[in-house]
């Protein structure tokens, strides 16, 4: 792994609000140094970045080399567009921040993204490659956005004076739907100089490249063991899950298979438990059928006029069909008779004066005059007559009911 300490130059221009790379020029810039930033931090704990803006009032520099990438990404945020590059000056300022780097075992190197015209001649920059060249300082050139005339050709010049045993390298993007930080990701900026990057590059660019690599589940087990094992396990788990479903389904269609005789039983023995429902159901309404007709018949007879008369025609119904019924209503019709006649004759007896006077003369110790005797002959006499009054009263009163 190489131990270098990186500076990275960004465009903030006025032409990185042009929408031609998605969202925009300056925020597709951004991802690509974020990206760029943790794989160089990643590939060697000793690796430092720092950014600089080469627009608005002048060349700025937001951090250092330093090795804390949240700082590094700090930094990025809030930064105003506005201005004119001045590619010249960003990259003599990043050279002098390299020169002072606090680890002097790493090697320099600076990354330029240029998305706006250079104004600069071809010499110029020819010169300050020579002199990057002489101070070992290594130049890497993400070429994007404008394409004037003579850009190409002044930032090719400007490499092959830098250049020094292909230690330094230059990535045209053009404008399309790809993301700049995808397209930088596959390219020796990003990777490293032939010596396949660091893990987190060497992954990266598997993606990118649709996950083809010469490893299980793109990832090399001699970089980190732990997710290449957690992969693996999590493959025979699912693998043993498929299995043990495709096993089940077997089964229960195995099952399926033997269990239609059966289905046929058990829907006979259905259909022969369903059948004596109806007549269970017949029973249930020719029960209700009595229940209401007797229901029917109480009502009327509840809500008839004249309950004595129809008890009579009842009896009368009755003593016709049954002959024993009808004597013995007779007879005691008989008897009610003779009662009345004897009542009659004895009434008859008691208001004759003189048959009671001589009897109570017959009997000894009874005076027939004594007053207490005349008083008790006198309300004997007068009881017949109340009595005959009330059946008289009477029967004018049944004669009006009928």
């Amino acid at each position: 792994m190489v131990l270098e300490a990186t500076m990275i130059c960004i465009d903030n221009s006025e032409w990185m609000r042009n929408g031609d790379y998605s969202p925009i020029r300056f925020q597709a810039q951004a991802d690509a140094v974020n990206l760029i930033c943790g794989a160089k931090t990643q590939s060697n704990p000793e690796n430092t970045v720092g950014v600089l803006t080469m627009a608005g009032k002048g060349v700025r520099v937001l951090v250092t080399p330093t090795s804390d990438l949240g700082k590094i990404l700090a930094c990025m945020h809030g930064l105003e567009v506005g201005g004119e590059c001045n590619l010249a000056a960003g990259i003599q300022v990043a050279q002098l921040a390299l020169k002072h780097r606090q680890n002097k075992k790493q090697q320099q190197r600076i990354i330029v993204f240029v998305g706006s015209p250079v104004k600069y001649d071809k010499k110029v920059l020819e010169m300050i490659g020579r002199k990057l060249k002489k101070n070992s300082v290594a130049l890497d050139i993400v070429n994007f956005g404008e394409e004037d005339e003579g850009k190409a050709e002044k930032v090719e010049a400007l490499l092959a004076a830098v250049n020094n045993n292909d230690s330094s390298h230059i990535v045209h993007v053009p404008a399309g739907p790809n993301a700049l930080s995808d397209v930088l990701i596959s390219t020796p900026i990003f990777t490293g100089d032939g010596e396949g990057g660091s893990g987190f590059a060497a992954a990266a660019a598997a993606a990118a490249a649709g996950g083809v690599s010469g490893y299980d589940f793109g990832v090399d087990p001699n970089l980190d063991p732990e997710l290449a094992l957690a992969l693996r396990v999590s493959m025979e788990e699912e693998r043993a899950r498929q299995e043990a479903a495709a096993k089940k389904a077997a089964e229960e269609a195995a099952k399926q298979e033997k269990g239609e005789p059966s289905m046929s039983q058990d829907a006979t023995m259905a259909e022969n438990v369903i059948s004596p429902a109806p007549e269970a159901e017949n029973k249930t309404n020719h029960l209700l059928d009595d229940e209401n007709a007797l229901l029917q018949q109480a009502l009327a007879m509840s809500m008839d006029d004249d309950p004595a008369a129809t008890q009579d025609t009842d009896m009368s119904e009755a003593a016709a069909d049954d002959q024993d019924l009808a004597l013995a209503l007779q007879l005691s019709v008989q008897d009610s008779t003779k009662d009345q006649a004897s009542q009659t004759d004895m009434n008859k007896l008691l208001a004759d004066q003189s048959f009671v006077s001589s009897i109570l003369a017959s009997l000894p110790g009874v005076d027939p005059n004594d007053p207490s005797v005349k008083d008790l002959l006198a309300s004997m006499q007068s009881q017949p007559g109340t009595e005959q009054k009330k059946d008289e009263d009477k029967a004018p009163s049944e004669e009006d009911k009928k």
